[in-house]
């Protein structure tokens, strides 16, 4: 089987890429990457090399939740027919929505991983505003034409269909997953780790310079501090800044860690937790829908609004280390839910279900006649 999938190179939608890819590679599965919003990192790119059967096919196009990305969203489009048109897909996993509606001659698969709209919901609290319109309109496209929408959690389905009038054409909630060969638990020491992009608001962690203040362990944060548009100038007094870590430094780092905090207002799924509880840290994470679900009793929730309750239960469990270690047993046992033969074999059943099914026999026909539904005002 062939598969054309999408990514971009700047957020974990990367990582869930190549782990996806490598995965299905003992199967017979044979992926075509199309990356977008900026060139692959070196380290990303021996990353790909890596992985069986994968062709790494790389522009520069913005990806639809920049700014005025639209020409570049067509031009992408194009480029992509292109691929199709060259390798012939069986199925086309777009992990991105504008490009769901486009006249694909195999089956569209659209993965959804966030979403302006939903992020400004949780992360501002109001709709997004109106130079958001075409993009809600695009994604909305996207969603309803795509023959077939996964989502990590069903909290996060659930978010999409409330903004885009969903229910969709076929929808399956599939978890992400890591390869647990690469994360292992070493010897703990006495700090407390937050990883995530520093520039995004949804991921909280500028709060952590406060809450430092009043924890006993040192707080460090990995992550890129750089958005893929213009600066941002990193203010921080309190945390340790350690930059974006390679996969194999960022493991490494998790290995020693005693405690995870994710204090992020939005979080589709979160990978940062996954691979820190499989590397045997406890988790003190928002106490948010998508969490919850996927970490249930195996976690400490906090408030992400709220810098005391934050602290108070970080340093809860740096002065309790029985319940401390109780809770990243707890997290470990877990994380084996997502170990991937789940997360594959899902996969495995929508791509031949897609292929197989004979209720659209002319989908790119169908797509291009413009059945898509628009999101009301």
């Amino acid at each position: 089987m062939r598969i054309l999938m999408t990514s971009d190179t700047v957020g974990g939608v990367w990582s869930y890429a190549i782990e996806l890819a490598r995965a299905l590679a003992p199967h017979g599965v044979e992926t075509t990457l199309a990356t977008m919003g900026r060139l692959p990192t070196p380290d990303q790119c021996r990353a790909a090399a890596a992985v069986p059967g994968l062709d790494l096919r790389s522009s520069r196009f913005q990806l639809e939740w920049m700014d005025d990305p639209w020409d570049d969203i067509d031009r992408a489009g194009d480029w992509l027919l292109e691929l199709a048109a060259e390798i012939s897909p069986d199925v086309v996993h777009l992990n991105g929505y504008a490009h769901g509606a486009l006249p694909f001659r195999a089956p569209v698969l659209v993965v959804g991983h966030s979403c302006v709209c939903t992020w400004w919901r949780a992360v501002i609290g109001e709709d997004a505003p109106e130079r958001y319109r075409r993009y809600q309109q695009a994604v909305s496209r996207g969603l309803h034409a795509a023959d077939a929408v996964v989502t990590p959690t069903r909290a996060f389905l659930d978010a999409l269909e409330d903004v885009y009038l969903g229910p969709f054409r076929r929808w399956r909630v599939i978890h992400n997953a890591i390869d647990l060969r690469h994360y292992a638990a070493g010897r703990k020491e006495p700090f407390v780790l937050a990883a995530g992009r520093l520039w995004d608001p949804a991921k909280n962690l500028a709060l952590l310079d406060a809450v430092a203040e009043r924890v006993s362990w040192p707080i460090r944060v990995a992550g890129d501090a750089t958005p893929p548009e213009g600066s941002w100038d990193v203010r921080t007094r309190h945390v340790e800044l350690l930059g974006r870590l390679p996969r194999e430094a960022l493991a490494v780092c998790m290995s020693r860690a005693s405690i995870l905090c994710h204090p992020a207002l939005y979080e589709p799924f979160g990978l940062v937790p996954l691979e820190a509880a499989a590397s045997g840290a406890a988790l003190v994470l928002a106490d948010i829908p998508t969490l919850r679900e996927v970490w249930g009793d195996a976690a400490l929730y906090v408030r992400p609004d709220e810098p005391d309750a934050v602290a108070q239960a970080v340093q809860f469990l740096v002065d309790h280390p029985s319940e401390r270690d109780r809770l990243a047993r707890r997290a470990a046992r877990r994380v084996a839910r997502y170990d991937g033969v789940d997360q594959v074999r899902s996969y495995l059943e929508l791509y031949r279900e897609l292929v197989e099914d004979p209720s659209d026999v002319d989908r790119g026909a169908a797509r291009k006649g413009g059945a898509a539904q628009e999101v009301s005002s």
